[in-house]
């Protein structure tokens, strides 16, 4: 028998999916039990559930809403919609990875483009301390590499968009460290994409940043994804404070 926990799961599916958009009026209970085969108290219940972790908001007098998943904040918390979303759907990293291999391949090209002097010096000693620490806890200075190159766009719009995901995308590169960097074979080849990335903006070659940004994130997903097509478990970090990882067997 279905539980209040199983519709709350399928309502955050559709809403990952799209059928159920950001802003959109949630369907009546009536018209969801009948939509999900269930009862009206299961449908109500799992309302219940999902307006306490912000998925929804309901307007006296208006209805129930699909929250906006977004952190109206430059760091989404814990309690956030978004994070509930991570955490309970496998394929929310994948969803995230995918925004990173987009956006930071703009800002890798406007970087290269636009990069100050002194824009030059803050993502050199990014990339130095990226190779000074530990490749298999370096969670944080991974992140920071490319959060100065995010900086260096001099794009508001995107420089912000990327902030306000912070927390998220950090949780991202977590899971990358976690999972690829133990493995020797991939640790090294994410090494030569940062180099290759980190040439490519000094030199000012917006068109090669750009595919060394893209390729670099595509490169994560796929080896990820291959692990586990290959039945390996991958650790999807919760908690981007506690930035070292669950060692893993290496290859």
């Amino acid at each position: 028998m279905a539980q209040s926990e199983d519709i709350s799961f399928r309502l955050e599916q559709l809403i990952l999916d799209g059928g159920l958009a950001p802003g959109q009026k949630i369907p009546s209970e009536r018209q969801l039990a009948f939509r999900l085969g269930v009862s009206r108290a299961l449908v109500r219940e799992a309302l219940h559930e999902l307006q306490g972790r912000g998925v929804i908001k309901t307007y006296h007098g208006k209805g129930s809403f699909v929250a906006s998943i977004l952190p109206g904040s430059s760091e989404a918390d814990d309690s956030s919609p978004l994070m509930h979303l991570y955490s309970g759907h496998s394929r929310t990293l994948y969803d995230l990875l995918e925004v990173r291999e987009q956006l930071e391949g703009q800002a890798a090209w406007l970087a290269a483009q636009r990069a100050t002097n002194m824009d030059r010096i803050r993502i050199t000693r990014a990339f130095e301390r990226l190779g000074e620490t530990d490749p298999l806890s370096n969670a944080e200075p991974d992140h920071g590499f490319h959060q100065a190159i995010v900086e260096a766009s001099h794009n508001p719009v995107l420089v912000h968009i990327l902030n306000g995901l912070k927390k998220m995308m950090l949780l991202t590169v977590q899971a990358s460290v976690a999972n690829l960097n133990p493995r020797e074979e991939m640790r090294q080849t994410i090494m030569k994409q940062h180099h290759r990335l980190y040439r490519a903006i000094l030199s000012g070659r917006a068109a090669a940043a750009q595919k060394a940004a893209t390729s670099h994130v595509r490169f994560v997903i796929t080896s990820l994804k291959h692990l586990e097509e290959e039945g390996a478990s991958v650790t999807r970090p919760t908690d981007a404070k506690n930035l070292h990882c669950t060692n893993i067997a290496t290859q």
